[in-house]
């Protein structure tokens, strides 16, 4: 838990930096949630792994198959955790709602 929320902490801050790119966070807070929500959606449909997940070393994958969630499926899990009820409620496998209806999984990042 300590990685994912330290993951999540170095995305929402470089979310914030790029929100100051257009918009004023503090009055406009729907900014650095529509960062995030994109974020999630490019990041993990393409890599696998967010910034945030790279410096601390896990990997968001899909739970059917261990490959790439895609980007539809990221752009869901990114707004169900922009909503964060979803990432509070865990099952026994630590995957939150919004694990569970974008079908992925977070594991740690293979070591070379």
């Amino acid at each position: 838990m300590g990685r994912r929320f330290g993951a999540l902490v170095i995305d929402w801050v470089l979310c914030l930096l790029v929100a100051r790119g257009f918009a004023d966070p503090v009055t406009d807070g729907w900014a650095p949630v529509l960062v995030l929500i994109l974020e999630y959606a490019l990041f993990l449909g393409l890599f696998a792994q967010t910034p945030g997940m790279y410096l601390t070393s896990i990997r968001c994958v899909s739970w059917a198959d261990g490959g790439r969630i895609g980007v539809l499926r990221g752009l869901l899990r990114g707004a169900l955790l922009a909503l964060v009820v979803p990432a509070l409620i865990m099952d026994g496998n630590r995957r939150g709602l919004h694990d569970r209806a974008a079908g992925s999984v977070i594991i740690p990042t293979p070591r070379p």
